[in-house]
């Protein structure tokens, strides 16, 4: 599954070419090696000691002693061995994927025989980062999203190709996670604070979900999704899934030990930006540009129900935001007759927000039966907020919320209790739109930031600024 929606739209866009006719590296080859290969054969994870982000390395020998790519020569070219179909529909690479489609694996050959020629354009070359060489900033980059460890010592900040590590006391940068991804999405450490998952991608290009581990710094699993950039990444309560948005209107979710995928579901009309699952782990909710919130039953991948109304009209624009209410775990009272159900269904409540600055609290599961233009999931409407909510959190109790707008320029961070539905704080010194809120795992710090590059810690009971910084790596 992993790889059958790109092996088919590959195989259906990519040239059949006569043993003649002029392969371009840059048009044709490398979307294909991105696709498939790099994931796996990049600097942060060199996985036969062979690294294929750079052309000049395609041509060297990995840990195998064997050239990947002989210019003229295809029969000792190593590579080509490697993606080679056998009789039996296997091959050696991708590792643990599907083997690529005989339109792709011509199209290399073809450019191995006459030469493998490199003709990427002066406007598109840029310089390699990687550990090594990690970006340069000539502005504070602009922070899409933030993470506290599950000790409150450590902030995952979003940058550029890349994810920061900044020590919360001090303020100090403890390590840079330099990736394949331009862009980055979404992060978000694991129940344990072993390892971060990482969302992002190259926009018009690829997607990708990374798997970091934390102590080692280490990259573990790059899993390419699609041909886009990966939005609203989430971990099951036991850590075993986590799930994403694609720019393809499809939900996922890969195993992070592996990188396979696990689950699609595509019955959203527009880009899915945010996901969230059940206490249980059993169902998976989903958020997107159609103006719905969907439900996933996680075991069979099906497509349950629309949470939110989906009269049009009932909800004016995109929704972004979503997060699970941390609850004590107890059975629904009720359940409609026609609705499937896996044993004792539990109850969760979603917080969603989105393009008209309204935050809304749904039930996750429906406990009446449904009628057309009915909005019967929705428990409460909160306060209004300056413009577009970018994301929404709870802290660890449930009983308060933060959420994070921008409008024209300006921006907004609040804290909400979640009981009077009102605004029980707003915080001070925020100068630009934001698009990321964290608490602390304590309760007693949130962090912000967003357009302007900075990182804001405000107390959420009072909204006064405690300390900023701004993502400026030097």
């Amino acid at each position: 599954m992993r790889w059958l929606l790109s092996s088919l739209l590959l195989t259906l866009t990519a040239p059949v070419f006569a043993a003649d006719a002029k392969v371009s590296f840059y048009k044709d080859v490398r979307p294909i090696l991105q696709q498939n290969c790099q994931g796996c054969h990049q600097p942060a994870k060199a996985q036969g000691g062979y690294v294929m982000t750079e052309f000049a390395a395609l041509f060297k020998a990995g840990d195998s002693g064997k050239f990947g790519i002989v210019p003229g020569k295809p029969e000792v070219s190593y590579l080509l061995a490697e993606i080679h179909v056998s009789k039996d529909g296997k091959s050696e690479m991708p590792k643990n994927g599907t083997p690529l489609p005989t339109p792709q694996y011509l199209t290399i050959e073809n450019w191995v025989k006459q030469g493998a020629l490199d003709d990427t354009p002066a406007s598109a070359l840029t310089k390699e980062i990687d550990a090594e060489h990690p970006p340069v900033y000539m502005a504070p980059s602009v922070i899409t999203s933030l993470a506290f460890d599950p000790k409150g010592k450590m902030l995952a900040v979003t940058g550029y190709h890349e994810v920061l590590l900044y020590s919360v006391d001090d303020l100090k940068l403890q390590a840079r996670l330099v990736g394949l991804s331009e862009r980055v999405q979404s992060v978000a450490f694991s129940p344990d604070g072993k390892l971060l998952a990482v969302a992002g991608g190259n926009p018009g290009r690829f997607g990708e979900v990374q798997i970091w581990d934390v102590e080692k710094r280490k990259l573990k699993i790059s899993a390419p999704v699609t041909f886009d950039t990966l939005f609203g990444l989430t971990w099951n309560p036991e850590g075993t899934l986590v799930a994403f948005g694609c720019s393809d209107n499809t939900v996922r979710a890969i195993d992070p030990k592996t990188g396979k995928q696990v689950l699609q579901m595509g019955t959203h009309s527009d880009w899915v930006l945010g996901t969230a699952f059940s206490q249980d782990g059993l169902n998976l909710a989903s958020v997107g540009r159609d103006m719905s919130m969907k439900l996933t039953e996680v075991s069979t991948q099906r497509f349950v129900d629309n949470v939110t109304s989906i009269t049009p009209g009932g909800l004016k624009g995109g929704l972004m935001a979503l997060d699970r209410r941390p609850l004590k775990t107890k059975t629904m009272a009720k359940v409609p007759a026609d609705t499937p159900t896996i044993g004792n269904r539990v109850y969760d409540e979603l917080l969603v927000a989105g393009s008209d600055g309204v935050p809304r609290l749904y039930k996750m599961h429906r406990e009446v039966k449904r009628e057309i233009g009915d909005d019967s999931n929705k428990i409460k409407q909160f306060e209004g907020m300056l413009g577009r909510v970018s994301a929404v959190r709870f802290d660890a109790d449930g009983n308060r919320f933060a959420a994070a707008s921008g409008l024209d320029g300006k921006g907004e961070v609040a804290v909400y209790d979640v009981a009077t539905g009102k605004k029980s704080a707003k915080c001070d010194a925020i100068t630009g739109p934001a698009f990321a809120v964290a608490w602390a795992p304590d309760g007693k710090m949130l962090a912000s930031g967003g357009f302007d590059g900075k990182v804001w810690f405000h107390d959420p009971a009072t909204g006064k600024l405690l300390k900023e910084f701004a993502v400026l790596p030097k």
